[in-house]
């Protein structure tokens, strides 16, 4: 398996556009190529799966563990792997390169393109790139593509860029309409919102046929060391309800992965569309997502939030993260300040606070054993919402890495609900116990 990374120097260069487009590229050139995400990112991978129809994985350091990134890449990959990087390369937790895009990259000796959106400047901008490639002893950066470029100023730019920098330019795309995607408050809209999103990638493919040097750029790929991990998966004991439409969708293929290998048969359900939770359903995950957004609906159907309702406090083990904490909530209130009844499992209103609320990653300290924790256990968790709850919780002690700390959240023996969001295929044993919880409600 060959292996390369996509990374920039900060936000919105055009990762997701350029590696998108390379993935739509070498999909169709018949390579069997499979598409990764550094970092907690939901929305990212789902255009790496729109365009692959093949589920795209993170690769989180933070949230996984070294092993586990290692393991998801190996068994993963197929024949060429493109990485998605995060935010700027460098930058990890609390000021560190701890958990970057850059930690991923040395980690799994994988060379980097630098992705650059010129802009106002040239020599100093072959400064810049110097300065990146100087910053670390092995920066694993190994060429440049430029984005949002016109042809003329790449033309120029180029030999001005390799003559400083010592890197090759792979070549550019210039602006196009059909790289222009929308945003919202959590990022771009999702994959499955852009209606038109495969012909633009299609348009986006053919343009980096004619302007990129794709063959330079796969030759500078690098072949994935060590032989594939041998993965255990148990049959099948239990089965656990997902939920999974525009509503809920934010969750990581490989912790549903890791419910499969602990031995459930997963079952999905839409809370917006059907009527009631899955009848065989022994356990229940509603991971995160945009209630918000669809607070109207999701009130409207209130034979589901009474299945919810009465699932929950009958002791169904049940894991819900973010979004779907708000929707277990009695309120919820959408973007214009629209109040709606919620399934009413716990006694507080979400409601929008306009900025992001308790962002980044975190700690969650266990002082009791419940569902998913130990006593004493520290689980890396992760927080991105602009929506905020008058009723949060405080079951759990929450610690940031610069030292902040808080309460937040509802444990017990068969209940998560929090706003930070896991990762059931780290290196604590989260998937298996959940799964365990499902076998003995299922036993009664």
């Amino acid at each position: 398996m060959k292996q390369i990374l996509i990374t920039a120097m900060h936000s919105g260069a055009g990762k997701t556009i350029v590696t998108c487009s390379l993935l739509a590229t070498l999909k169709k050139r018949g390579t069997d190529v499979h598409a990764f995400k550094c970092g907690p990112d939901y929305i990212d991978p789902m255009f790496h799966t729109k365009v692959l129809g093949i589920p795209s994985r993170n690769l989180d350091l933070f949230l996984q563990g070294k092993d586990a990134v290692r393991s998801s890449v190996a068994l993963h990959g197929g024949e060429f792997a493109v990485l998605e990087g995060a935010m700027g390369y460098y930058d990890g937790i609390n000021g560190t390169d701890e958990a970057s895009a850059f930690a991923v990259a040395d980690l799994l000796s994988c060379p980097s393109i630098l992705v650059v959106r010129p802009g106002g400047s040239m020599l100093t901008l072959a400064a810049q790139i110097r300065g990146m490639t100087a910053f670390r002893r092995d920066s694993h950066l190994v060429g440049i593509l430029l984005n949002g470029c016109r042809e003329s100023l790449a033309g120029s730019l180029m030999p001005v860029l390799e003559r400083e920098t010592g890197l090759p330019v792979l070549g550019f795309l210039p602006p196009m309409e059909e790289a222009v995607l929308e945003s919202r408050h959590l990022g771009l809209l999702t994959a499955e919102e852009i209606k038109d999103l495969s012909a633009r990638f299609a348009a986006l493919s053919a343009q980096m046929e004619r302007t990129v040097d794709l063959d330079a750029l796969l030759r500078l790929a690098s072949l994935c060391d060590g032989e594939k991990p041998k993965r255990k998966k148990s049959p099948r004991a239990c089965t656990i309800a997902v939920a999974k439409d525009e509503a809920f969708c934010f969750c990581y293929a490989d912790s549903l992965e890791a419910l499969e290998n602990a031995g459930a048969e997963l079952v999905f359900f839409s809370p917006l569309r059907d009527r009631a939770l899955p009848e065989e359903a022994g356990g229940l995950y509603l991971c995160g997502g945009y209630p918000e957004l669809y607070a109207g609906r999701l009130a409207e159907n209130a034979a589901m939030r009474q299945s919810v309702c009465e699932a929950v406090n009958s002791g169904l083990p049940t894991v819900a993260e973010c979004g779907a904490f708000l929707y277990l909530q009695q309120m919820l209130e959408n973007e214009r300040k629209e109040i709606f009844p919620m399934c009413g499992c716990f006694p507080g209103t979400g409601f929008q606070t306009g900025s992001l609320q308790r962002f980044g990653y975190e700690w969650l300290l266990a002082e009791d054993n419940s569902l998913l924790f130990r006593k004493g256990e520290r689980i890396p968790a992760h927080e991105f919402h602009y929506w905020d709850c008058t009723e949060n919780g405080s079951d759990l002690c929450v610690v940031k890495p610069n030292g902040k700390t808080w309460r937040c959240g509802y444990t017990g023996p068969a209940c998560y609900a929090a706003f930070p969001h896991l990762h059931l295929g780290g290196e604590l044993p989260l998937a298996e116990r959940f799964v365990e919880a499902c076998i003995s409600y299922a036993e009664g």
